[in-house]
């Protein structure tokens, strides 16, 4: 891969994370209070491993995630939603965890949109499909463009154009840039702070 978007090889296949899932960063705030906003049955709060919340999304899960966990790293809490999306897509969700703060999120979706999401306290600064960074939303379009062409991800990217290959990779690429913190393999080691959504 070029444009600087090789750390994240390791994410152009499915494995470990699968086909459905959303990785977020959130800033200001901890990783138990990441998932009360997420809105989890507080109930059922543990700490778990990546593999343990795997196994448990897949049992609980209807049409998202059915567990996710949490973990502090380097300043910002790391949130994964095996099987889910609801950071990135559902602007509810999103509203609740970015209130008093910042989140970055990647969510890749083989069955419907691929997402990436840049969101302060409340606001979407921006938001695009990694396979049309072109076609983006927002209060602040241009904020990341001089990342978003370094990384591969042109925001002038014509709609006829050749289809951007690697784009989750890429994507993770720029959440690093925006972030400080890489997305490595190694923090699927982590000890996270689980727990299953509440019922709606």
């Amino acid at each position: 891969m070029t444009h600087r978007s090789g750390n994240f090889s390791w994410l152009e296949d499915t494995e470990p994370l699968g086909d459905v899932y959303c990785v977020s960063f959130v800033r200001h705030i901890s990783p138990e209070e990441a998932l009360r906003r997420f809105g989890v049955d507080e109930s059922t709060m543990e700490e778990v491993t990546f593999e343990e919340m795997e196994e448990r999304s897949a049992e609980n899960a209807e049409d998202a995630a059915g567990y996710i966990g949490a973990a502090e790293i380097e300043g910002w809490t790391l949130v994964i939603e095996p099987g889910g999306w609801r950071i990135a897509a559902d602007d509810d969700v999103r509203t609740r965890v970015s209130r008093g703060a910042e989140v970055v999120s990647v969510c890749r979706h083989d069955y419907a949109v691929d997402t990436f999401v840049h969101e302060i306290d409340g606001k979407t600064i921006i938001c695009f499909d990694p396979m049309a960074p072109q076609d983006r939303s927002g209060s602040d379009l241009d904020r990341f463009a001089d990342a978003m062409r370094d990384v591969g991800l042109d925001p002038d990217h014509a709609f006829d154009g050749p289809e951007i290959e690697n784009p989750i990779p890429r994507a993770f690429a720029l959440a690093s840039r925006m972030t400080g913190v890489p997305f490595t393999r190694d923090m699927l080691a982590l000890r996270f702070l689980g727990a299953e959504p509440a019922d709606e």
